[in-house]
């Protein structure tokens, strides 16, 4: 009996052992992610040979793909702002809808832009968690500014295990002051206007979504590029003011994100998310989120606005 007992025993460990499920696979370079994720070359945007329509692509969790059929041109450059059409797609169907179109390498057009004279933020010296020349999630800026303008690169990893949606798949954030949250995500393909997107579930409110000031207010225009590749933003940020420690003005932002203006001189009367919770400053940090996803940056510099 007992040796039935020890038996039955190390059969239930090995089962719940089976049954753990592993880490989710990340990759963190093109060159990586095509030699294991099936169909990892089609994700992406395509432009219609014959004009007139243009289509993102992003690769779901369960091998499919959620597409994005604009007319008049991609977002940004020549949509025309008429509905999305999404849907989910088989590799092979996909195939067939883009067999007539030409895939579209887009880059911002401030990547690389370089810090002027004067700068109050220079990359690295200025930073923390820099690691083989960028900075890792979790860095912050080793000064504290009060209202700049700052420039920044970051690229997303590509994680095939969790869908778009999912606060899992390269989630990071700009976090002013510890109070404001620009979000950081792989959000690309998703209809931002209609959060089911008629194609996959979503797994997050769309205010949680790239460019968006989280959990309160939604870019104008979803302009994240594909995984893996460099994204800027360029953000002009005015800091709330005080007098004899009671606030006197608000504060405001302003943000391009890949050369597209997608917040306007936004008043941000309180902090976001979690950062709502929290006094407002006048001057900080700015925080490069670390939420378990391996998001780096690069070529981060500010002025004072």
């Amino acid at each position: 009996m007992k040796s039935l007992i020890l038996t039955l025993s190390i059969c239930s460990v090995l089962m719940t052992s089976a049954a753990k499920p592993g880490p989710t696979p990340v990759y963190m370079s093109e060159a990586e992610a095509a030699g294991v994720v099936p169909n990892f070359k089609l994700i992406g945007e395509y432009l219609a040979k014959s004009g007139g329509t243009a289509v993102q692509a992003n690769l779901l969790k369960d091998g499919d793909f959620l597409v994005a059929t604009y007319q008049g041109g991609l977002p940004g450059d020549g949509w025309d702002q008429s509905p999305i059409k999404s849907e989910k797609l088989a590799p092979e169907a996909l195939k067939t809808l883009i067999a007539g179109y030409a895939k579209a390498e887009r880059s911002s057009p401030t990547l690389g832009m370089r810090a002027p004279d004067g700068a109050v933020l220079v990359f690295p010296d200025d930073f923390s968690n820099i690691k083989d020349g960028l900075l890792m999630a979790g860095g912050k800026t080793l000064k504290d500014l009060s209202s700049f303008s700052m420039h920044l690169e970051f690229m997303q990893p590509l994680k095939p295990g969790k869908n778009p949606s999912s606060q899992d798949r390269g989630n990071s954030g700009i976090y002013i002051f510890n109070n404001y949250e620009i979000q950081v995500i792989d959000t690309f393909a998703l209809d931002y206007e209609n959060p089911d997107n008629n194609a996959i579930k979503t797994e997050s409110l769309n205010k949680q979504w790239c460019g968006s000031l989280y959990k309160q207010k939604l870019p104008d225009v979803n302009m994240t590029y594909p995984p893996l590749r460099w994204q800027t933003y360029d953000i002009d940020f005015q800091a709330p003011e005080f007098e004899g420690g009671k606030k006197v003005k608000n504060a405001r932002i302003t943000l391009f994100h890949n050369g597209v203006k997608v917040h306007d001189d936004f008043e941000l009367k309180t902090g976001t998310g979690n950062g709502a919770k929290k006094p407002q400053l006048a001057k900080g940090p700015v925080f490069f989120q670390n939420h378990g996803n391996p998001v780096v940056y690069r070529n981060v510099w500010a002025t004072e606005l």
